[in-house]
C-alpha cells in the first residue's frame, strides 16, 4: 500500500451559488409560476419513508401556511416509537453496504443533488414561502445555500478520501484513513428547513453514514420534497429514512437507541441540552460514546462605535434584526451603541423601521412575513410586553394586520443588561438597544450573554477592530456588515457556549465530525 495519497479527480473550484434577481421581470414571472404550481399542491398527504418502505399512521400532523393560517400545506404521519426503532435498526443493517461505497461515488450523488436543486430552485423557493413564511428575498439565499452545501461537501469529501500523508517512519508504510461513524439522527430546525436540513443530511451521507431525518413539525413538507431530491440523485432508499412526528414521541427514542452513533441537531438551547444529556447515557448494548453536533441559537449583538459609518450601521442592524422576522439564530437582537451617537442612531433606525412592509410572504413587496406559529407569536408578544416595562418602546410593539401570524418590527431602547429582553433569546422581530459608555464597555455588554454565536462591530477605528477580534467572544464575527447571511466556504458557521458545539457548518472541518480517524502502520522490512 502506497503511503502517498492519490489526488482526487479534478473538479472545478467551489464557487457560491448566485441568487436569482427577482427585479428581472422574467425571473419574477418564473417565481410567480412556481408559487401557483406549489399552491395547487397544498394539502397533499405524505407518508413516512423508512429505508424505502412507505408507512401510514392513524394520527396525522398538519403544517399550515403562517401567512394564511386556514391553508394546510401538508398532511403528514405521526411516527411512533416503533417506527423510530425500526428506522434505526434498518439504518444499522444497511450501514456496512453504504459505508463500502467509494467516497467519490457518494460525492457524485451530491453533485447531482445540487443540479436537481438548481432545476427546482423556484419550486423550493415557493415551498419556503408557503410553509416557512419566508419572503421572496429570504428564499433565494436559502435555496442557494442548500446547493452550496451539496457542492462544497462533495469537494471536501473527495479530499477526505485522500488525506495528506502522515510522517513515514523508516521501514514502515504509515497512513491515516477516515471511517464513517454509523447511524446518525439528523434533527433540523424549522427556520432553515431546506438549507440546514440539506447540509446536515448530505454531510452525514457523503461520509458513509446512514441517517434518520426527523424534521420539524412546522416544516415537514419541505423535508419530504428534499427526500425526492436525494432519491433522484441516486442515494439508495435504505441509506436514509424520513420520520415525521412529535419530538417527544419519537425524538428521545431515536437519540437514546443503543445503535445510534451520532446526533446532528440544530434548534433551541433547551432541546439541544436535553439531547446532549440523553446521548451521554450509555444503555446496555451500546459500545461507543455518542457524538452530538449541536447548534443551539444565540442572543447576538451588534456594536456601533462612535467612529462608525452611522448609515451603514443602521442598515446593518435593520437587516440583521428583522430579516425573516428575526427568526434566525444569527439575528441581531441586541444593538449596543456608543453614547456619543446613541440618540442619532435611534432616530435614524426608527425612520428605517417605519419603512418596512409587513405582509403575506407570497407578496413580492413584503419585507417581513409572519412568524412561524401561533405559539411563537404569543411568546414574542409576551416578551414585547415585558420589554415595554424594561425599556422604552420606540417602534412596533403590536400585531400587524392580516390572516397570519404577523407582528410589527419592534425596537425597545434604553434596555439594561440584566433585563430579560437583553439576556433571553426571543426569536422574533424584537430588538433591544442599549447605551454603552465607550468601546470597552460595549464589548463587556456584548459578552454578557450565555450565548456566543454571531456578532458585528461597526467602526472605522482599526484598534477597536483588533480588540474585537481578540475579545468579542463569538463563533462568527463580522466587521462593518450585518451579522446574518453566513456564506458556505467563506464563513464556517457555529458558536461558543450555549450556542452549541462550534460545529463550523460549511467549513473545512465540518465533515470530520461524521468520521473517525484510523491510524495504520505496516512494517515493510
Amino acid at each position: 500500500m502506497s503511503a502517498v495519497a492519490t489526488p482526487p479527480t479534478q473538479i472545478a473550484e467551489f464557487r457560491n451559488e448566485s441568487y436569482a434577481d427577482f427585479n428581472d421581470p422574467k425571473i419574477a414571472e418564473a417565481m410567480r409560476a412556481a408559487l401557483a404550481k406549489v399552491h395547487s399542491e397544498l394539502g397533499k398527504e405524505y407518508e413516512l419513508l423508512i429505508a424505502g418502505e412507505l408507512r401510514h399512521s392513524h394520527d396525522k400532523l398538519k403544517s399550515v401556511n403562517p401567512s394564511r393560517t386556514a391553508e394546510v400545506v401538508g398532511i403528514h404521519q405521526k411516527g411512533s416509537e416503533q417506527d423510530a426503532r425500526d428506522a434505526v435498526e434498518k439504518a444499522w443493517s444497511y450501514f456496512p453496504t453504504w459505508s463500502a461505497v467509494p467516497m467519490e461515488q457518494r460525492a457524485q450523488m451530491l453533485f447531482r443533488a445540487a443540479e436537481i436543486l438548481r432545476r427546482r430552485r423556484f419550486e423550493f423557493d415557493a415551498w419556503l414561502v408557503f410553509e416557512a413564511g419566508k419572503t421572496w428575498a429570504e428564499t433565494e439565499p436559502e435555496t442557494a445555500e442548500a446547493i452550496d452545501f451539496c457542492e462544497y461537501y462533495a469537494r471536501q469529501a473527495m479530499q477526505l478520501a485522500h488525506p495528506d500523508p502522515v510522517v513515514q517512519l523508516p521501514g514502515e508504510q504509515d497512513e491515516m484513513v477516515y471511517l464513517p461513524l454509523g447511524v446518525g439522527v439528523v434533527i433540523p430546525p424549522w427556520n432553515f428547513p431546506l438549507a440546514i436540513l440539506a447540509g446536515m443530511t448530505v454531510a452525514a451521507l457523503v461520509t458513509g453514514n446512514t441517517v434518520i431525518i426527523k424534521p420539524s413539525s412546522e416544516t415537514p413538507t419541505i423535508a419530504a420534497k428534499f427526500v425526492e431530491v436525494l432519491l433522484e440523485a441516486g442515494f439508495p432508499p435504505q441509506s436514509f429514512s424520513l420520520l415525521t412526528g412529535s419530538g417527544t414521541a419519537i425524538g428521545d427514542t431515536l437519540v437514546s437507541h443503543p445503535k445510534t452513533r451520532f446526533v446532528s441537531f440544530t434548534g433551541s438551547r433547551d432541546v439541544g441540552l436535553h439531547i446532549n444529556e440523553l446521548a451521554a447515557k450509555t444503555p446496555k448494548g451500546q459500545i461507543w460514546i455518542k457524538r452530538v453536533v449541536a447548534e443551539m441559537g444565540g442572543k447576538d449583538a451588534i456594536i456601533v462605535d462612535r467612529e462608525a459609518n452611522l448609515d451603514q450601521a443602521v442598515m446593518g442592524v435593520l437587516y440583521s434584526a428583522f430579516g425573516y422576522q428575526g427568526q434566525k439564530c444569527s439575528a441581531c437582537s441586541r444593538a449596543i451603541v456608543d453614547g456619543a451617537i446613541y440618540d442619532e442612531f435611534l432616530d435614524r433606525l426608527k425612520t428605517k423601521v417605519a419603512e418596512l412592509k409587513v405582509g403575506p410572504a407570497d407578496e413580492k413587496n413584503s419585507y417581513m412575513g409572519p412568524v412561524i406559529s401561533a405559539r411563537a407569536k404569543q411568546s414574542i408578544l409576551e416578551y414585547i410586553e415585558t420589554g415595554k416595562k424594561e425599556g422604552r418602546l420606540i417602534a412596533g410593539g403590536e400585531t400587524a394586520d392580516g390572516d397570519g401570524y404577523f407582528i410589527k418590527p419592534t425596537v425597545i431602547a434604553d434596555v439594561d443588561s440584566k433585563a430579560r429582553i437583553f439576556q433571553e433569546e426571543i426569536f422574533g422581530p424584537v430588538l433591544a438597544v442599549t447605551k454603552a459608555k465607550d468601546f470597552d464597555h460595549a464589548l463587556e455588554l456584548a459578552n454578557d450573554s450565555e450565548y456566543g454565536l454571531t456578532g458585528s462591530v461597526f467602526t472605522n477605528n482599526n484598534q477597536n477592530v483588533e480588540k474585537a477580534k481578540r475579545q468579542f467572544f463569538v463563533g462568527n464575527l463580522y466587521i462593518n456588515r450585518k451579522c446574518t447571511g453566513a456564506m458556505v466556504g467563506a464563513h464556517p458557521f457555529g458558536g461558543f457556549n450555549m450556542s452549541g458545539t462550534d460545529s463550523k457548518a460549511g467549513g473545512p472541518d465540518y465533515l470530520l465530525q461524521f468520521v473517525q480517524a484510523k491510524s495504520i502502520a505496516r512494517k515493510v522490512s
